[in-house]
């Protein structure tokens, strides 16, 4: 492959595709609109199959110094009342951990990863995606960049530029904006004392009021405190999502009120909220799935591709399991025929996680709960059967592909 292969996006997704990628010996150009990267967001969870990819390009190490291996997942109702609880990764039997990391750190890890093996010449900022066409088998694009346009020729285009991509805008001019589940999500993380065991994520309440909670930092750990990555979610009447953006800060007066008695002897949720010194908002929207995502030598990837509800742990999980495909099918194939084995091993298992997460995917637990139990119970099992519980977290792995099974027999265990 003589001319490089060029990435719109310089996200979690992007960045992973490109180190993917050279590891195979596939040249790699990246192209991130913004001036400089630097670690925004808040917390993300980065299951085992995907903690899988990343330990195989050579990052085992800094994630570990910097995230929390998450030992639990448990559910509660909106009485803090446990309505089921299940280890995660190591403590599960996966041969490789499940992560809590704060995605700025996660992204920085891959973009200096990405500049140390790449050459900084290969990772271009400030360079705004224009149009791409398609000249015999080379994929022309054009940036917009402080000095003026620039013409870059690669080989293929990847399109991972996000939820408003304006690659996927170009095969779809008519899609129109995300679809917006009239809920919204405020996050941010706050110095806390640990609770529980100092590495379980929790989620409580039900589905128009959910709060959830997880510690993201070894190194607050190491000290004896929590750095805690929180959400709290509400149903609201408008019909239109604000904008969706990183940087989006809000006051704590939008939604605090509504959480106010959520102590639960072992969680304070107002001391949470209370504590945090930024709050940003977000609306849940995703995307319809599409009939396809590939266009000759243009193609999708991430939330360019499946953008789908935070719901489940998916989000940049999702991402690397594409950018792992993409790289295998292009080291395999010929490039045309690779982003169709890439898409189609690829489309339909995010079709089904974007679908399933309409449904509230595991976290169907809490609403279940919320309409047989409104009030409360004395114990699950007088609400939701064992086996109820259990079948319901056993299909979700199995729809998002970390079945324990599978990861280890990817991972060679």
């Amino acid at each position: 492959m003589k001319l490089p292969v060029l990435i719109v996006g310089g996200g979690i997704g992007g960045l992973a595709a490109a180190l993917c990628l050279t590891a195979r010996g596939i040249p790699v150009r990246v192209f991130e609109r913004v001036a400089a990267l630097r670690p925004l967001g808040v917390g993300i969870n980065l299951l085992p199959h995907a903690a899988r990819v990343v330990h195989g390009l050579g990052l085992a190490g800094p994630l570990s110094a910097a995230a929390i291996q998450t030992s639990k997942l448990e559910y509660y109702n909106k009485l803090g009342q446990l309505i089921w609880s299940e280890p995660r990764g190591l403590a599960a039997g996966y041969a490789v951990p499940q992560y809590s990391v704060h995605r700025g750190d996660l992204q920085m890890m891959l973009y200096d990863a990405a500049l140390a093996r790449l050459g900084h010449e290969s990772i271009q900022t400030n360079a705004t995606f224009v149009s791409a066409e398609q000249e015999g088998e080379t994929v022309v694009a054009r940036f917009s960049m402080p000095e003026g346009e620039m013409e870059v020729r690669g080989s293929a285009l990847i399109g991972a530029d996000g939820i408003h991509s304006i690659v996927r805008k170009r095969f779809y001019p008519d899609e129109g904006p995300p679809n917006f589940a009239q809920r919204l999500l405020w996050r941010a993380v706050t110095e806390a004392p640990p609770y529980l065991d100092g590495r379980t994520m929790i989620m409580a309440g039900y589905q128009h009021e959910k709060f959830v909670c997880y510690p993201i930092s070894q190194r607050h750990a190491h000290q004896g405190r929590a750095l805690v990555n929180w959400i709290a979610e509400l149903t609201v009447a408008e019909k239109s999502p604000p904008q969706q953006d990183w940087n989006r800060e809000v006051n704590r007066a939008r939604f605090a009120d509504r959480f106010a008695n959520w102590r639960f002897g072992w969680l304070d949720v107002p001391a949470l909220i209370e504590g945090a010194s930024v709050i940003y908002e977000f609306p849940l929207v995703d995307r319809d799935p599409l009939p396809s995502w590939t266009q000759g030598s243009i193609t999708l990837l991430g939330d360019a591709a499946h953008p789908m509800y935070p719901i489940g742990s998916n989000g940049a999980s999702q991402a690397i399991l594409d950018a792992e495909a993409l790289a295998n099918a292009l080291a395999a194939h010929p490039i045309a025929e690779a982003l169709q084995v890439y898409e189609s091993e690829r489309r339909p298992a995010t079709s089904r996680i974007v679908l399933s997460n309409r449904q509230n995917g595991p976290e169907q637990v809490m609403q279940i709960a919320e309409e047989r139990a409104p009030k409360g119970f004395r114990h699950i099992h007088e609400v939701m059967s064992q086996s109820e519980l259990e079948e319901i977290a056993a299909r979700y792995k199995q729809t998002a592909g970390f079945a324990v099974s599978e990861v280890n027999r990817r991972a060679g265990a």
